[in-house]
């Protein structure tokens, strides 16, 4: 007999286990089909694995000025076959607690490639799912409510092929068995700026290619200008305006080799390695979405604020709906498909606002924010006042020995709402949670302000950037 669910999800990263958890939660029978690993690109190919390898290259760097802290370290040695091999421990655990998720909250876990197939024999509308097993069987299930959330695979230049050895992506780089001594990243959004912080920590010669006129586009003019400071100072060459011809890009004897148009002026680059980091696209190939009425626009799929596609019963959640390409938001997202198919929606089922969500880059200095920037603010027709915090003032940052950078605050003059809130430096992305409280609570700069924060602590320059917006920090 063919299996029937409330709900089946396609595909088990953290968009659609978070799904599956809180459906099974809300009592829904669930089913997911996934055709690698649970956890998907954030746990294996992404977030997690980046991160440990980021972790040993900020441990690696800080080893090397250990003679600061009074601390002698004559052999500073990296082992990158370790460094390695801590990352996949750490995939591993993360791994096994996906399982375990799984099992205590009663999901079955289908292992093979699912496809989307129309009215048929199974069901008399679109939805049910055909199934390719490992052992080359096919099976059909039908669930009452679909979940897509296949996620995205890293995007190329047109033109431009990988080899995986010389040319790279992040899935290869994630990989790499030994260190490249230099190193060409295509591309200053997150994903490049973090490799280039990451390569450039083990010992790499680092040039990074930036087609935009300053790295991190998205991000705040003032963070986007200390960032390429900070790089430049530790030797990490920066390219902005530049554009890469993608058909002189190519693997050589020794390593790759690439030509760049810096300012309209041509410059032929060659390294051990290129990496390419110039997004994702949604994984939407051979999802069988012609056998639906589920519309595709630009290549991502179309959702509403509960995120259900043109086929009510079809929800699509993370990357794969064309939203942030953030492992929060699917994570997010997931949870309000599953609640709204379950009839429990908490009363914040609006769309996931770009404003509300925080933004965080693992670089050295880390990178956080959430709302608009100086920028957007204005363009928006906004008066805005600003106040800023170095964290060369900040007691905890000094005594870290990591004070470069600061906090920025973006307030509107009239109103007093908090627009945005943007910091680089020193845990950045763990301070950048008591603004995300802030926007939620729709509070003002000031009242975040008054609040006590602790000394010596990081969050303190949280707090002096927003009294800075009225001119009352006290400059610890």
């Amino acid at each position: 007999m063919t299996r029937t669910y409330d709900i089946v999800v396609i595909g088990g990263g953290i968009g659609g286990y978070s799904a599956a958890i809180r459906a099974a939660q809300l009592g829904k029978s669930v089913a997911i089909v996934e055709k690698d690993k649970l956890g998907g690109t954030c746990l294996h190919r992404g977030c997690i694995p980046s991160k440990a390898l980021l972790r040993s290259a900020e441990l690696f760097a800080t080893m090397k000025r250990s003679e600061e802290f009074g601390i002698s370290a004559s052999q500073v040695e990296l082992k990158f076959e370790k460094v390695q091999a801590r990352k996949r421990a750490v995939v591993e655990q993360l791994y096994k607690g996906v399982q375990y998720l799984m099992q205590k909250n009663k999901i079955e876990i289908i292992q093979g490639s699912g496809r989307v197939i129309g009215p048929s024999i199974f069901s008399p509308r679109s939805g049910a799912v055909a199934i390719e097993l490992p052992n080359g069987e096919a099976e059909t299930i039908v669930p009452t409510n679909l979940i897509l959330a296949t996620g995205s695979v890293p995007r190329l230049l047109p033109g431009l092929k990988a080899d995986g050895k010389r040319i790279l992506t992040s899935d290869e780089a994630l990989e790499l068995e030994e260190l490249p001594k230099s190193i060409v990243i295509i591309g200053g959004g997150v994903i490049g700026v973090e490799w280039a912080s990451m390569m450039s920590d083990f010992g790499a010669q680092v040039t990074i290619v930036e087609a935009d006129a300053r790295l991190l586009p998205g991000e705040d003019e003032d963070i986007s200008r200390e960032l390429e400071r900070l790089f430049k100072k530790r030797g990490v060459r920066v390219l902005t305006k530049a554009l890469v011809q993608t058909e002189s890009v190519e693997a050589t004897e020794t390593g790759a080799a690439l030509t760049v148009v810096v300012r309209e002026q041509p410059e032929r680059l060659e390294a051990e390695a290129v990496l390419v980091c110039v997004g994702r696209q949604a994984n939407v190939r051979g999802l069988g979405l012609e056998n639906t009425d589920v519309k595709l626009v630009k290549g991502v799929i179309q959702v509403n604020d509960q995120m259900q596609t043109t086929e009510s019963h079809i929800y699509a959640v993370g990357d794969v709906n064309g939203g942030l390409q953030l492992a929060h938001v699917a994570a997010h997202e997931g949870i309000r498909a599953a609640e709204h198919i379950a009839g429990a929606d908490d009363g914040h089922a609006g769309a996931t606002q770009p404003h509300q969500v925080p933004r965080c880059v693992y670089s050295r200095p880390e990178i956080a924010s959430i709302g608009w920037t100086e920028k957007q603010a204005k363009e928006q027709g906004r008066e805005v006042k600003i106040g800023k915090f170095s964290f060369k003032a900040l007691g905890k940052a000094v005594v870290l020995g990591e004070a470069d950078g600061f906090v920025k605050v973006v307030a509107d003059a009239r109103t007093q709402d908090l627009l945005g809130v943007h910091i680089i430096g020193p845990h950045a992305t763990d301070q950048i949670g008591e603004a995300a409280v802030a926007q939620l609570l729709d509070a003002a700069h000031w009242e975040i302000g008054k609040a006590i924060h602790a000394h010596p602590t990081l969050s303190e320059a949280l707090g002096e950037a927003m009294l800075a917006v009225d001119g009352l920090s006290l400059g610890i």
